[in-house]
């Protein structure tokens, strides 16, 4: 099971935090503040990941219609219903692997998404949430917790040392406003680290990147050796195709020479539409 930060101090009686799921419970003061920035309405449906002790989950639910919260731990989802309004459905299960499709069947579309992430599998979670999003059908929105160092990869511009991976994955399908930076002692335990909340606002892609599976490969595949040059990391994602890496760079109108953290998002659309445009067809 993932190991995840949770939400809520001054809660009534649950387990411990315990050091195995990472959890660092939201102090009220914080709660409010999040609640505030979310502009809610009262026909909200909101997912919620990792409730925790339920803080942000009571805090939440008078002002929206519904919440299906999921919770890891069995023993905070075993305690939470008895503390959560009516509305408020508790799932127990690792958000990576639950069943979205059976868990959400009965709920009205778009929903909103809310979160405090836990760190180690913060990456995870929103590739899950950018392919289930679907351009907005399913979630509209999602407003997460997460370390700062996440947030800010996130929000990267072009040719910064963050820039990379996901600054790319997010960007094609949502926009991101940073919501709120946290310090350690807005959570007890405090962690190590600072932490932000992001909202990010799903829509269709904004280029047109062929197969998504294709375009994550060669932005993933640029990015794992990004201190080489374009034509050296993008030669074995090019081979793996069974393709020549220099004329596909020419193709796409792309100087060689340059470092993957240099290429926009248009640009890393234009090299995997390349790819895919002199890729054998599959018989």
């Amino acid at each position: 099971m993932r190991p995840r930060r949770s939400d809520a101090v001054g809660a009534p009686a649950y387990p411990r935090a315990r050091k195995r799921f990472g959890q660092h419970f939201l102090e009220q003061a914080w709660v409010n503040k999040l609640i505030a920035a979310l502009g809610t309405s009262p026909d909200d449906t909101f997912l919620e990941i990792g409730p925790g002790r339920g803080a942000l989950t009571r805090a939440l639910a008078p002002h929206v219609a519904r919440i299906v919260a999921v919770e890891i731990d069995r023993d905070l989802a075993a305690a939470l219903p008895a503390h959560a309004p009516a509305h408020v459905r508790v799932v127990t299960g690792d958000f990576l692997h639950v069943d979205l499709d059976e868990v959400l069947r009965d709920e009205p579309r778009p929903l909103r998404v809310i979160g405090n992430l836990p760190y180690n599998v913060a990456s995870p979670i929103l590739f899950r949430l950018l392919h289930e999003a679907k351009h907005g059908r399913r979630f509209r929105d999602a407003t997460l917790m997460l370390q700062k160092e996440v947030a800010d990869r996130i929000m990267a511009t072009v040719g910064t040392a963050e820039y990379g991976v996901l600054t790319l994955q997010v960007g094609l399908l949502a926009d991101v406003d940073r919501i709120l930076t946290l310090p350690p002692g807005a959570f007890r335990p405090p962690p190590k680290v600072t932490s932000a909340v992001v909202r990010l606002r799903f829509r269709p892609p904004t280029v047109d990147v062929g197969d998504p599976a294709v375009f994550e490969r060669v932005v993933r595949g640029v990015f794992l050796q990004r201190r080489k040059t374009l034509l050296n990391a993008f030669r074995p994602v090019a081979d793996s195709f069974g393709q020549e890496a220099a004329p596909l760079i020419e193709l796409a109108q792309l100087d060689g020479n340059r470092r993957s953290q240099t290429l926009t998002l248009a640009e890393m659309a234009r090299l995997a539409t390349a790819l895919q445009a002199q890729a054998p067809k599959p018989e």
